[in-house]
């Protein structure tokens, strides 16, 4: 299985040069972006859900304090909610980590033919954090609402309303970080008139 994922990876990096050298730029993005992707989840995944998890009901936690409606055990990724005379606990496990959606941001932006290596580096940082809040954000209002009004309403906050939530603010980040950036890089043309050697 190793022997195959770096036998992948060898043909990953052939294929980008090849198009790079073909000028083939959106087929490059595409092929890059989608394989980083592949490669990241193969080989770094594994390595940061964890850490990521635990960061994200750490500072959960700390909204959590601040309002006096739930308790964070960062060190098991677990959050406990008190309603009435129990406890809701919710876990932040794989997909409640962000690392899918880090990950995927990461991967289109190295590939996109815009930013200079410096800027993508800047950019990157903050659309991690952004991704990152969003995320605690989402976890802060799903519990808010199960402290309010029981467990009875968890699908409702954690399948709906804390997605539209996550995915509004990735929806802009996504329009700054691409959208609007291209838009205003964008090389609309050269426009001649002709030489004039007239003098002035």
């Amino acid at each position: 299985m190793v022997a195959l994922k770096i036998a992948a990876f060898i043909i990953w990096i052939y294929s980008i040069w090849v198009l790079r050298r073909t000028e083939l730029h959106f087929f490059k993005f595409l092929v890059g972006s989608v394989g980083l992707f592949f490669f990241l989840m193969f080989w770094v995944q594994p390595l940061v859900t964890e850490p990521l998890s635990m960061a994200v009901t750490a500072v959960s936690g700390v909204l959590g304090d601040f309002f006096h409606m739930y308790d964070s055990y960062y060190q098991y990724a677990i959050l406990f909610i008190p309603k009435d005379t129990t406890s809701v606990s919710l876990a932040i496990d794989y997909e409640c980590s962000g690392v899918i959606e880090i990950m995927a941001l990461s991967c289109m932006l190295w590939f996109f033919p815009l930013y200079n290596t410096t800027e993508k580096i800047i950019v990157n940082c903050v659309g991690i954090i952004v991704i990152f809040l969003a995320n605690v954000l989402r976890i802060f209002v799903i519990c808010t609402l199960i402290y309010f009004y029981g467990n009875e309403i968890f699908y409702f906050a954690h399948t709906i309303f804390g997605r539209i939530i996550f995915y509004s603010i990735s929806i802009v980040l996504y329009f700054y970080v691409f959208t609007r950036s291209h838009v205003i890089r964008q090389k609309v043309g050269n426009i001649k008139y002709g030489h004039s050697n007239t003098a002035g």
